[in-house]
């Protein structure tokens, strides 16, 4: 466990070495397109969310809860009699 954690440390630290060496403009430009690719995806989760619950025909239909148990025990009924 502390090899791995170690791993994870030098590897971390290396990632924030290559950042830090990037020219500033670079750096804001990354931060730019990662925010805009998530604002993309909100918008498009938010639009989906939004057809699905205009497209609902606002209808539920309640029915009893069967029990499996149940079922099981009828289904051996019959194969037992048959024996």
């Amino acid at each position: 466990m502390k090899k791995l954690r170690e791993n994870m440390d030098t590897w971390f630290n290396k990632l924030d070495m290559q950042w830090r060496t990037l020219p500033v403009q670079q750096q804001y430009n990354y931060l730019l397109y990662c925010f805009l690719g998530y604002l993309i995806l909100t918008i498009a989760v938010i639009l989906k969310v939004w057809y699905d619950t205009g497209k609902s025909n606002h209808s539920l239909v309640i029915e009893h809860i069967e029990n499996p148990v149940v079922k099981k025990k009828e289904s051996a009924g019959l194969w037992q009699d048959s024996l």
